[in-house]
């Protein structure tokens, strides 16, 4: 098969994975080889219809023994099939590198053979990438769950993330539509993973000398909507995979109908707004204190898809405001609407020459069409009385799918 026609299969079927992130590693350019990591990971670049086009992003193949309903590439689908040889893969890479087309390589994979055979290809892809071609820009490999830890340890010393995914939030939805597949060993996957970034950490505090490369981090992603699992459900397993693992990123997909699917599969795609607001309250666990009792709970399994979830947070809880940008503390001013992380560390910043007013938040360019109606400012703040006002926050945007540059947007400002 034309290595063309490979590309055109393989990369269409790497599309479903959203576990494809940059990683915080700094790392330039080895004497007399290409490619570096910056501060901030690879830098993206979006098309015009917010297509992410900084990675390559492929399979090693799309033949897979699996036979998980929700996915196009599982063993009882009739989908056309390719594979590439690792020696392809890194040719490739480099290739499309020194054409500036991309800064790194995503490299995932079907199941063939073996677990262990199949990460002993995606290792070899890498290892041709380092030593032959002397690549040092990033590279982000799937590790293969179940596979065994000599391979994972090896692995970490050639790329910078390494990403397992849980797939759905219970292992009675894997049992439905993906048996051949197991939470507690995706997540032992995830534990050697974890102690290898553990083990990088404790040589750098040491300042003992460590290998040049090693994974900075690991992430997962979560289908939304192919199974009746609620935001509670998705948001605590969520929760708990951030506390044990210690994952960069958890990636939320929200469920879209594959052709030729299975029984028992989903018709409809999920909403993409609900997809949405679990990123919102991803993020507001991550940064801003709230738990996800305070989001979700077992009377209210789902967050609103009219408001986000602070702002309903925050309506729920009346009594919490208003809220004296003059006095509260740094947790406190996180939980009005409307004021992100950096605007709250601007606030605290600047009232210690003197006290705000609402001008001020202005200049400062809070979101003041929401938060007026919560706080108390130097000035006083008319709109705090108009807060049992409902009507005042029940039109909002009729969901629509965020392209990939919004979503960044949202994720470099923090702006909830």
């Amino acid at each position: 098969m034309q290595i063309e026609r490979k590309l055109a299969i393989l990369a269409d079927a790497a599309k479903y994975d959203a576990s494809c992130a940059s990683s915080g590693s700094h790392r330039e350019r080895a004497k007399n080889g290409i490619g570096n990591v910056t501060g901030t990971g690879i830098c993206h670049s979006y098309a015009p219809d917010g297509r992410c086009i900084s990675l390559l992003k492929i399979l090693l193949t799309n033949y897979c023994v699996y036979d998980c309903q929700f996915c196009i590439n599982r063993i009882s689908s009739n989908t056309p099939r390719a594979r590439f040889t690792p020696e392809e893969v890194a040719a490739l890479t480099i290739d499309f590198y020194k054409r500036n087309y991309i800064e790194g390589l995503f490299l995932s994979s079907g199941i063939i053979q073996s677990v262990d055979y199949t990460m002993e290809l995606l290792i070899r892809s890498a290892e041709i990438l380092r030593t032959q071609y002397l690549f040092n820009g990033y590279i982000h490999l799937k590790a293969i769950a179940g596979c065994s830890p000599e391979l994972l340890t090896k692995a970490s010393g050639l790329c910078d993330r390494l990403s397992a995914n849980i797939e759905l939030a219970r292992q009675t939805d894997l049992d439905q539509l993906a048996p051949a597949k197991r939470h507690h060993i995706i997540e032992s996957t995830m534990s050697v993973v974890k102690d290898a970034i553990d083990k990088k950490k404790t040589r750098s505090l040491q300042k003992t000398k460590s290998p040049r490369r090693s994974v900075t981090g690991q992430s997962t992603q979560l289908i939304v909507g192919a199974t009746p699992s609620t935001d509670f459900d998705i948001l605590n397993k969520a929760s708990q995979l951030y506390k044990a693992h210690g994952l960069k990123r958890v990636y939320y997909s929200a469920f879209s109908p594959i052709p030729d699917s299975a029984p028992g599969v989903p018709s409809l795609a999920a909403p993409l707004m609900r997809e949405h607001r679990l990123y919102q309250a991803d993020w507001l666990q991550r940064f801003y204190g709230f738990t996800v009792n305070e989001l979700v709970s077992d009377n209210e399994p789902h967050l609103s898809l009219d408001k986000d979830p602070k702002l309903h947070w925050a309506l729920g809880h009346r009594h919490f405001f208003p809220v004296d940008i003059n006095q509260a503390d740094r947790n406190v001013l996180l939980r009005v609407p409307g004021f992100g992380v950096r605007s709250v560390d601007r606030i605290i910043k600047a009232r210690r020459f003197g006290k705000l007013t609402v001008e001020d938040l202005a200049r400062m360019r809070v979101q003041l069409s929401r938060a007026k109606y919560f706080i108390v400012t130097g000035n006083s703040n008319p709109a705090v009385r108009d807060l049992d006002r409902l009507d005042l926050f029940t039109e909002t945007p009729k969901p629509r799918q965020l392209s990939l540059f919004e979503a960044k947007v949202v994720a470099v400002t923090g702006e909830l």
